[in-house]
């Protein structure tokens, strides 16, 4: 029997028990859904955790002070700086696999410009390469030189959300703000960073020469810093930056072998990797849950189709009769089996499609600081036809089977 007629005939057969098909296929639809939906949100959150860690800086490795000890004392950390800017002058012009590297120096306090004052989440004071570092971008103005950091000066780069707190509709490059009753001007605005993934304005900050800090709002050395943070010139050099950025610090803190060392250095990619595996650990775990309605509808799918071979033994019989093989009433129940599953699964995907959007828009209103991505996923489109065709066979193969083996003289008689 040629394949277009016998799809015709499978056609004609669905469209007789509209009701009953379209019950069958439910579970299908179901099924092929919530997978959609599930993957469709885990890559959103995949791809939120990687935009995250994009912000946060390039190929980024974090360096800081740890506690450690030294015959019977412990000392915690933050006893006693031990890192410094000279390290990471050393670590950004000794280590052939580092970009750049940038101290950070923190303080907190009000912000006080004419009648107004604000309290920036953060208050930083960094180098030269910090922007290079974070991969960061100035919208107006400029930002610190060599001779800033040498002679500690008064100047400060400031976020988008110290504007709109601050200065509304005045132009703040030049503009004198006061932090403890010192004057900094403003010679620089960066560009919108948005909120990391835990909801913390990246834009409410100001940044200052690491020295100005030191100096003039902490009174303690030039040298003292709290973190360094690098950036390697590669991805795949990361390994390579990190093994340099220790064997230097060794050298330069005199650490002998054998001694445990008294700072630490944190890969933020490893960090990244982990949360991605996290997070897709968590969407396959969904996912096949929400894969046992599959089962469901494909038992769906068999039940009726056995009704199916009962209901139509005599029109069976008639087919084998004039001609019709064993092979031919197979692929014709076959080919029913699989359309509903394929209709079920294409139905499936839009609602999944559908579901995704919606629970994606439904965080974006609880989370107003973080807007996670909305992902339609092609692969999870194609896993729908794939799955849906492969519970249509496997389902639908034993009563396609089972009605090619009927007699056809006993197909005749049965009433």
């Amino acid at each position: 029997m040629h394949l277009l007629i016998t799809l015709r005939i499978a056609l004609r057969a669905l469209r007789k028990n509209k009701l009953r098909a379209t019950l069958t296929i439910l579970g299908v639809v179901i099924g092929i859904a919530a997978v959609t939906a599930m993957v469709s949100i885990g890559q959103s959150a995949s791809d939120l955790v990687q935009g995250q860690f994009e912000a946060l800086g390039t190929n980024v490795i974090v360096i800081f002070s740890s506690g450690h000890r030294r015959g019977p004392v412990q000392q915690g950390q933050g006893a006693m700086p031990k890192l410094t800017a000279s390290d990471s002058e050393a670590i950004a012009t000794e280590c052939p696999a580092v970009l750049a590297a940038s101290p950070i120096v923190g303080f907190g306090g009000q912000v006080v410009y004419g009648n107004s004052n604000w309290r920036p989440r953060e208050m930083v004071g960094v180098g030269i390469d910090y922007l290079t570092v974070r991969n960061w971008s100035l919208r107006h103005g400029g930002f610190f030189t060599d001779r800033d950091i040498t002679s500690a000066a008064k100047v400060c780069v400031i976020g988008r959300t110290i504007v709109a707190k601050l200065f509304q509709t005045t132009n703040p490059l030049g503009e004198t703000i006061r932090i403890r009753n010192i004057p900094f001007r403003i010679i620089g605005i960066l560009e919108t960073k948005g909120a990391n993934l835990v909801g913390e304005d990246q834009d409410n900050v100001i940044m200052m020469p690491h020295t100005t800090v030191a100096k003039r709002l902490r009174h303690t050395s030039f040298e003292a810093v709290d973190v360094i943070l690098v950036s390697a010139r590669a991805n795949d050099r990361m390994s390579e930056a990190e093994n340099e950025i220790r064997q230097l610090l060794f050298e330069r803190h005199n650490i002998p072998p054998g001694e445990p060392a008294d700072f630490e250095v944190k890969n933020t990619t490893e960090i990244a990797k982990v949360l991605d595996i996290i997070t897709g650990t968590m969407t396959l775990l969904l996912s096949s849950i929400a894969g046992i309605s599959l089962v469901v509808g494909g038992v769906g799918i068999m039940n009726i189709m056995l009704v199916s071979v009962t209901e139509r033994t005599r029109e069976i019989g008639v087919r084998m009769a004039v001609g019709a093989r064993g092979g031919d009433i197979l692929r014709q129940f076959l080919i029913e089996s699989v359309l509903l599953a394929m209709i079920g699964g294409l139905m499936g995907f839009a609602l999944g499609v559908g579901l995704s959007v919606g629970l994606t828009a439904i965080i974006n209103t609880f989370m107003n600081s973080v807007k996670w991505p909305t992902v339609i996923s092609i692969p999870a489109a194609v896993l729908a036809i794939v799955f849906s065709s492969a519970v249509g066979i496997v389902f639908g193969f034993y009563p396609a089977w089972r009605a090619s083996k009927l007699d056809p003289i006993e197909a005749l008689r049965y009433e």
